[in-house]
């Protein structure tokens, strides 16, 4: 019998963006990110003037998950949450977001943006527990599938840290 592993999450760095890419492929077909966004991303990732935050969870070597949030002033975005498919309800898309709160915390951000496909009801409940809430839609935001985005907001990301209620849906 062999012993599960439980993700790790560790700072994104070029090495892993070709297991991201395969997976942005595989969850994402239609508007996934190419690796020159991955790369410009990671480049505002280090440093004393670092704006972006970028994580990858690892079981064992395996890319099984990644994210990443961008940060200006006091408002931030979150760029990309992303879960294999083997790891969805296991709580890995929980422990993803609220490592992007704390780093939206870390960045002094009192409110935290984000856009998520109409369709996607699972990533919406999810963000809901972490206190998101709906704003609006941007229509056609996803593209070529012209797909509309419900765009969520949350104040005050450090008391967003933990979710709320005990569904296991991440």
């Amino acid at each position: 019998m062999t012993e599960s592993v439980k993700p790790a999450l560790r700072e994104m760095r070029w090495w892993d963006i070709d297991a991201v890419l395969g997976m942005e492929k595989d969850l994402f077909p239609e508007d996934a990110w190419s690796r020159g966004m991955f790369w410009s991303e990671l480049a505002h990732a280090r440093g004393a003037e670092a704006t972006r935050r970028y994580v990858v969870a690892v079981e064992g070597v395996r890319v099984v998950g990644y994210a990443g949030l961008a940060a200006q002033g006091e408002l931030a975005d979150i760029q990309t949450i992303a879960v294999a498919r083997d790891h969805w309800g296991t709580g890995l898309g929980r422990l993803l977001l609220a490592e992007l709160l704390r780093a939206a915390t870390a960045f002094e951000c009192a409110e935290v943006m984000l856009e998520c496909r109409v369709d996607n009801v699972r990533a919406q409940k999810l963000y809901e527990r972490f206190g998101f809430e709906p704003i609006g839609f941007r229509r056609g935001y996803y593209q070529p599938g012209n797909v509309d985005a419900l765009v969520m907001r949350l104040t005050d990301p450090s008391a967003s840290t933990s979710v709320r209620g005990t569904e296991n849906n991440g």
